[in-house]
């Protein structure tokens, strides 16, 4: 199960809404071990894509080095669909390298008329995904 803020939530979804038409992506960092998300990083998608999206490498290498410097680790690795559901790709799913991670899909299309959009998590450890429940709180 993914425990999450309110606040973060709404970073997430907003960054999702801002970067649209194109996919967004980002990471949310925690203290090693801790299993708890705290710090939002909006990153650039350097696809620039409606479809895809990807890290830009330098910028992922000085996020891992500043990580590293504060004990913290990658605890949601999120990313928006613009068209689709909110549930990996075969793409995501060959990019996800990060097995303690929560995998969080934003869709910013009314795909399953509930609304403008989807917040759904997933583990996703070699090759195989697992949808899991997201607890929303006010705070840890």
């Amino acid at each position: 199960m993914l425990t999450i803020t309110q606040a973060l939530v709404d970073q997430i979804v907003a960054h999702a809404r801002k970067d649209h038409p194109d996919e967004a992506c980002g990471v949310v960092a925690g203290p090693a071990g801790s299993d708890r998300p705290e710090r939002f990083i909006p990153m650039l998608n350097a696809a620039m894509s409606p479809t895809f999206y990807e890290f830009d490498s330098g910028d992922l290498l000085r996020l891992y080095r500043e990580m590293d410097d504060r004990d913290e680790e990658p605890v949601v690795v999120y990313h928006s669909h613009t068209a689709t559901e909110a549930y990996p790709s075969r793409t995501d799913i060959s990019y996800a390298n990060e097995p303690a991670a929560h995998y969080v899909l934003v869709s910013t299309a009314d795909t399953d008329g509930l609304g403008d959009f989807q917040f759904r998590s997933f583990r996703i450890v070699d090759g195989e995904v697992t949808e899991e429940e997201v607890r929303v709180v006010e705070a840890y």
